[in-house]
């Protein structure tokens, strides 16, 4: 039998990567920028600070940007590694109750509550009696005396 093709996993990022690009665009603007007044011969004018301010910026964020978006990306992997790993898990753990020779080996899903669990319901709480044993003021039915 083939294999179920399998969905591919939330990626994040086009918005991002249009981000990214955008500041790789104006990094290489003001880098062509900075070279073509550097390679002109003239002196430092407030021109080229502006062009090396703006290509170190522009730079950095796009930096910034594409190592935030390649984190994403992994994280996004890994969870839908995750996710396809806690499913397996459970359909396994599933598989297993259900084809098992013997109670002791997989703890069964819990069925209808058995008579242990309604007597306890039953009881009165520490809280609800006195230290002689009698009941408190708090009964919580019946009648109420004052």
């Amino acid at each position: 039998m083939a294999d179920p093709v399998l969905p591919v996993p939330h990626r994040p990022g086009a918005v991002s990567m249009f981000f990214v690009a955008k500041a790789g665009v104006f990094a290489l603007g003001f880098w062509i920028w900075l070279l073509a007044l550097v390679l002109t011969g003239d002196e430092a004018t407030g021109a080229h600070v502006l062009a090396a301010t703006g290509a170190i910026t522009t730079t950095l964020v796009g930096v910034v940007l594409g190592s935030r978006l390649a984190l994403q990306r992994s994280a996004a992997v890994r969870h839908a590694e995750l996710k396809r790993l806690l499913v397996d898990i459970s359909w396994n753990a599933f598989a297993a109750a259900g084809n098992a020779e013997t109670s002791g080996k997989v703890v069964p899903f819990p069925t209808a509550a058995g008579e242990d669990e309604r007597s306890s319901r039953d009881r009165i709480s520490v809280f609800d009696r006195a230290p002689g044993g009698e009941r408190s003021g708090r009964d919580r039915g019946g009648d109420r005396r004052r």
